[in-house]
């Protein structure tokens, strides 16, 4: 029904991820878009508002609230008051406006590394400094260190945390028991939590997201407390690839929370958005399940083709395991290069562009990010330059 297999021509077409590269036999398989179309039913509604040919300063009208709250209703059980809604033009002017909000100049902000790196610059343009809750890595995942988030969380200086949920690049789905007591230890010592979720709708079974702030019921006579505490970012961006349509949505329950959020998105002036993004993302969420679900198939077929490859051809790197999002984190300390050389060495002699792993932190030494969202014949390619990469080191 949906073609996934489909080689899309994007060069030339002033693309980010392929225009990047001046010589056009670079494969590129770092930033976070997908090389699919999105799905037919926003592809009709952008050209529907396309033929009315004006494009004026756009209102934000009541069916865009309503597909917003319907969609996380109907799919995560999570009942959301339209009025907690803000919208802005994306999840990094939305974290950035967040921190300006809630914090002071000099305030420490907890992350949680290896992690998705505009992390740490929102964090120092805002004049505060990083906190870093570093995950531990065994058996080819990761998990939180507990004892060193309680730690970190009770530095009167800590004021923040920002949680990745689901966790880029680490792949993690965090479970609900993870996200109570990440919840309770940071409600225990006053940090507010401020939960990036823009890969939520990127999940592969048996693993379940779980908006943070859903967990307010199990926080009982704190639950309003909790609710206080909780800033949540989402966005359709990432799972039907529309990020350059620029929407994305804060949640915040709290109104005198919401009106410092407002008042800092005014001031970054980033509070309008354009009518394309609008339209994508009520079409998104009314009519794009079954794409989703397609999708995520395809993401699984190549996840699995991709561990198998590894498994063949470079048993000696590890490849992290892969609950959410379509980033594979692969182990590669083995070969003895840092990541900026390997990343760099396998951009001059084989034409591969990855993420190196330090761009998430120093705790991301020594791996790298691979972006899997293309097509199969387009990924094998692009393990096949990276296994010639490896073989010629030996």
């Amino acid at each position: 029904m949906f073609d996934f297999n489909e080689l899309i021509p994007r060069r030339g077409t002033n693309s980010y991820k392929w225009d990047g590269a001046a010589d056009e036999r670079v494969l590129p398989l770092w930033v976070a878009d997908m090389d699919f179309r999105t799905a037919p039913e926003i592809i009709d509604a952008l050209r529907d508002r396309v033929e009315h040919g004006i494009f004026g300063y756009t209102r934000v009208p009541d069916t865009y609230y309503e597909a917003v709250t319907g969609w996380f209703a109907r799919r995560h059980g999570w009942t959301i008051d339209r009025e907690w809604i803000i919208y802005t033009s994306g999840v990094v002017p939305a974290l950035s406006a967040t921190i300006k909000a809630l914090t002071r100049a000099g305030d420490r902000v907890l992350v949680q590394t290896p992690v998705y790196n505009c992390f740490f610059s929102s964090i120092r343009n805002n004049g505060c400094l990083v906190e870093e809750n570093r995950l531990i890595y065994e058996d080819g995942t990761y998990r939180i260190d507990f004892d060193d988030l309680e730690r970190k969380a009770a530095d009167p200086r800590v004021t923040l945390m920002l949680l990745c949920n689901p966790h880029n690049p680490a792949g993690r789905v965090w479970t609900s028991d993870e996200l109570m007591r990440i919840g309770d230890i940071c409600l225990r010592n006053g940090v507010r939590v401020v939960a990036d979720e823009i890969h939520c709708e990127l999940v592969f079974r048996p693993h379940r997201y779980v908006p943070f702030a859903s967990l307010a019921g199990d926080f009982g006579s704190r639950a309003a407390e909790f609710m206080a505490n909780t800033v949540v970012c989402v966005s359709p961006s990432k799972a039907f690839n529309i990020a350059g349509l620029q929407i994305a949505n804060i949640i915040a329950a709290d109104p005198d929370v919401r009106r410092k959020i407002d008042r800092a998105i005014n001031d970054n002036e980033v509070c309008d958005v354009n009518p394309f993004g609008v339209e994508a993302l009520i079409a998104a969420y009314n009519k794009g399940e079954a794409w989703l679900a397609a999708l995520l198939e395809y993401l699984c077929g190549n996840y699995r083709f991709l561990k198998e490859f590894f498994a063949a051809r470079m048993p000696q790197l590890t490849v992290t395991r892969l609950e959410g999002t379509y980033l594979v984190w692969v182990d590669c300390r083995r070969l003895g290069l840092t990541s900026e050389t390997l990343c760099r060495r396998m951009l001059d002699e084989q034409l591969l562009w990855l993420n190196e792993g330090t761009m998430y932190g120093a705790a991301g030494e020594g791996f790298v990010r691979i972006n899997i969202a293309c097509p199969r014949s387009r990924l094998e390619e692009a393990l096949e330059r990276m296994s010639r990469f490896v073989d010629g080191l030996e």
